[in-house]
């Protein structure tokens, strides 16, 4: 007889997940609230997004043009946009704080 708690479990993990992902909006480029408090913090910690992009779309001279008129860092732009897409794509991000060891 299979484990049913393992099931339940399993069960609760996919609510949850379907619960953390953005609802369809009449702005799908809205940032989300969530993600717009992590880039304004000044105390979020950064890594580096290295990936090859075709020339043909000026995406570095285009979010160049968009930070002049805009004022906003170049790496705040990429993490929204990609933010967006993903969420729209179904891939939320799990924003919960690490857990820290207690002693």
């Amino acid at each position: 007889m299979p484990d049913l708690s393992h099931h339940v479990r399993q069960l609760r993990d996919l609510a949850d997940a379907l619960e953390a992902q953005s609802q369809p909006t009449d702005k799908p480029f809205t940032p989300h609230p969530d993600t717009l408090e992590v880039v304004s913090n000044r105390h979020t910690k950064r890594g580096q997004l290295n990936y090859a992009v075709p020339d043909v779309l000026q995406l570095q001279r285009r979010i160049r043009r968009f930070n002049a008129d805009h004022d906003m860092a170049h790496g705040d732009i990429v993490a929204l946009a990609l933010d967006s897409w993903l969420r729209a794509k179904g891939y939320p991000p799990d924003l919960k704080p690490p857990e820290r060891d207690t002693l």
